[in-house]
């Protein structure tokens, strides 16, 4: 018999509150902290859907520099009639663009840093789908 397991990625960084806190915000999502206070879950009504950890000597990442790793980089997928609003949530909740240029059309992808350096794109899916028609209010 198999043990059930779930995953999830952990995106380490100094302040775990402000970037659980931006990442719930920016997916529609609540920030969960458990008995470790230094280890906060972002969940919807589906589950978790990512984590972030304190790490005490936490230095950001600066990709695209090439002499630095991608420590991760998350696709956070959107309608393409709703990527102006998507990008202008991202950027008042604190996000910096990284990647500006004209990326309009069906392969519309935008990346940014959040708060604390991690890199992630908004990237365009045609049309929404019939789960986000029935999820809107």
């Amino acid at each position: 018999m198999t043990v059930p397991k779930t995953s999830v990625i952990v995106l380490d960084c100094a302040e775990p509150e402000d970037l659980a806190r931006f990442y719930a915000e920016l997916l529609g999502a609540r920030a969960r902290r458990g008995n470790d206070p230094d280890f906060i879950e972002v969940v919807d009504d589906t589950g978790v859907r990512l984590a972030v950890r304190r790490d005490h000597g936490y230095a950001p990442p600066s990709w695209p520099r090439p002499d630095d790793s991608q420590q991760a980089h998350l696709f956070i997928l959107v309608a393409q009639e709703d990527m102006d609003e998507a990008e202008r949530d991202a950027v008042g909740l604190g996000a910096r663009p990284i990647e500006t240029r004209d990326n309009s059309g069906p392969r519309d992808v935008r990346t940014y840093s959040d708060p604390a350096g991690h890199s992630f794109t908004l990237a365009a899916r045609e049309g929404r789908t019939a789960e986000d028609r029935d999820a809107a209010p």
